[in-house]
């Protein structure tokens, strides 16, 4: 029986394997080897070029805004969108005071969770839609410069999406109001696991609700704010959807921005040029990677157990 316990494995490891190597891997050595050619995606013939699309890419003054604007996203929107979850969900699982000093949620909290977790059932195409309406011009419609003008900040008033120096702090904002409500929802379900007793206890002890926060509710959910940063930071190198519907496939005015996704679909479906289009894909794959790795060794602690 142990002599054919091997085989029985490999028997049921094979097919699983054999599956996610063809549909899951062979496409990444696909784009590493498109890469590395001149195929222009429309044409049976490709020709080894080497790195010449990687020279290209070092060359590109457009690509470097890209690339900026995405390491902007990636350092901003996780920041923003996990302090905001974080805090929401503490007020809304431990924010209230019940009869007797009882630590709770505030009232309606249950009411919040949907409200906060409302964006992540609309697609991104409309929310992309929506809060392009939002930044238009107010005889266009805009919805930012019409309250402006109501409540007497007229002077206040932008085109919001004619502003290069606005228009990649647009989508940070977009994106971090996309994706928010996902974080709440998601530390609310760890810190439920908190037993009440510890804030109570630390209550009693004349602590602050901002040192309980500090000291009590971050450790104690640190596991589950590691894996959302690094899946946030992973989300926040993308923005390819958000920024072409908002603010169209060359990334709007003066291409300020354009992100490395818009380039990557504009070299490949408006210049024809597949393999330049591979170039920046590795690019992304690359810095995905980097970015998970640091984000995963530089959050990483001591994990803080329950006793």
């Amino acid at each position: 029986m142990r002599h054919g316990k091997y085989p029985f494995i490999l028997a049921f490891l094979l097919p699983p394997v054999g599956i996610y190597a063809i549909y899951m891997l062979s496409p990444y050595i696909q784009a590493i080897y498109i890469s590395l050619t001149d195929w222009s995606g429309f044409t049976s013939t490709q020709t080894f070029i080497g790195f010449d699309n990687y020279v290209t890419m070092w060359h590109d003054d457009q690509l470097r805004t890209a690339l900026r604007n995405n390491v902007i996203m990636v350092i901003v929107v996780p920041i923003l969108t996990l302090l905001l979850g974080l805090f929401f969900a503490s007020m809304l699982n431990v924010g209230g005071r019940g009869r007797g000093g009882v630590v709770s949620g505030v009232r309606g909290s249950s009411i919040y969770k949907v409200v906060y977790f409302f964006p992540q059932v609309l697609s991104v195409v409309v929310i992309g839609i929506v809060f392009k309406y939002v930044f238009a011009p107010e005889n266009a419609g805009g919805i930012l410069n019409r309250v402006l003008s109501a409540v007497g900040l007229g002077g206040l008033q932008q085109l919001w999406l004619a502003e290069p120096n606005y228009l990649i702090w647009i989508v940070v904002l977009v994106m971090t109001w996309s994706f928010v409500g996902f974080y709440v929802v998601l530390f609310s379900a760890a810190m439920q696991s908190i037993p009440r007793d510890i804030y109570e206890a630390a209550l009693l002890d004349g602590s602050s609700r901002l040192t309980t926060f500090r000291r009590i509710t971050v450790p104690l959910v640190w596991d589950t704010v590691q894996v959302g940063w690094v899946y946030m930071a992973i989300q926040a190198m993308d923005g390819f959807a958000t920024v072409h519907i908002m603010l169209g496939i060359n990334g709007g005015v003066q291409g300020a921005g354009d992100v490395l996704g818009t380039a990557m679909y504009r070299e490949a479906f408006a210049e024809a040029d597949f393999g330049y289009a591979a170039a920046i894909g590795v690019l992304m794959l690359g810095l995905t990677m980097v970015v998970a790795i640091a984000f995963m060794r530089g959050l990483r602690r001591e994990r803080v157990e329950l006793a």
